[in-house]
């Protein structure tokens, strides 16, 4: 299970990124970008299916996968996607060297877990019960109070 301090160790990276990131405001992804934004972090939305993503008017470029990332050995990779899906972006994340990842609710199930939970994969998985929310450890709901855990709000 997650901890504080899992999450605080995940907002230690220099840098991050959200997979799953839409332009949809009724969407987590899209929440969940805006967060990163709104606290002015250095985030990257990555999304397969469109060269940008727009929040509160703007334009963001994306990247297609975490593989694409700048530098993804420093990025800290929040997940909203189906966990068929997720899964294949655990193993990307792992084979490109991310440190950690955070599975907000509804992005995991068995195999993801037994996945990502492996030793030596990631640094940090932020994910489950626990934290604030009623559905388990959420950027949105936790993600302050790990960030300033972290020094960085």
């Amino acid at each position: 299970m997650a901890t504080e301090a899992t999450a605080r160790k995940f907002f230690s990276a220099p840098s991050f990124a959200v997979v799953g990131a839409s332009s949809n405001p009724a969407k987590f992804g899209h929440k969940v970008h805006a967060w990163y934004l709104e606290r002015d972090l250095k985030v990257t939305p990555v999304n397969p299916a469109s060269p940008a993503v727009t929040v509160n008017g703007s334009e963001h470029a994306t990247v297609p996968n975490v593989s694409a990332l700048t530098s993804p050995k420093d990025t800290a990779v929040s997940i909203i996607t189906h966990p068929a899906i997720t899964i294949g972006v655990l193993k990307e994340a792992k084979t490109a060297g991310v440190p950690s990842i955070w599975l907000q609710p509804g992005t995991w199930d068995d195999e993801v877990l037994k996945f990502a939970l492996a030793e030596g994969t990631f640094e940090a998985v932020v994910y489950g019960e626990g934290g604030r929310g009623h559905d388990g450890w959420c950027v949105l709901v936790d993600g302050d109070k790990a960030l300033k855990a972290a020094g960085k709000l």
